[in-house]
């Protein structure tokens, strides 16, 4: 039996959770106060996945990089491969929040959108 310990990051409490796991299957969850608890300790043991923030080279802008985000949660493992894809693109201004920068990085299936407005130079 495999005994892991996290910390719940779905809202401001901080549960500390005990997963119980056998054959790399969950046999149980304790410590959680709420239902999201339970829910956020499955999937961090099993399939653990992360939003990646960061920023993107803009050209003609006013500004020379634009923040940006994975539309949703990425597999923690593909991490560096979406920075990596992120790092070496680059976008045209203008950019409006919620722009897709790029679509389907690293294969993940997610896009990766402006969180910042950016107007031409």
């Amino acid at each position: 039996m495999d005994i892991r310990e996290l910390t719940c990051i779905n809202c401001p409490m901080g549960c500390r959770i005990t997963v119980s796991l056998s054959a790399g299957e969950v046999v149980s969850v304790t410590g959680n106060t709420c239902k999201r608890g339970d829910i956020y300790a499955r999937s961090e043991v099993t399939a653990p996945v992360r939003t990646v923030t960061s920023t993107m080279k803009v050209s003609g802008g006013s500004v020379d990089r634009v923040s940006c985000k994975t539309s949703s949660p990425v597999p923690k493992s593909k991490i560096f491969e979406v920075m990596a894809e992120i790092n070496s693109a680059s976008c045209n201004a203008p950019v409006a929040i919620g722009d897709v920068l790029i679509s389907d990085c690293a294969g993940t299936g997610v896009d990766v959108v402006a969180t910042k407005n950016v107007a031409f130079s």
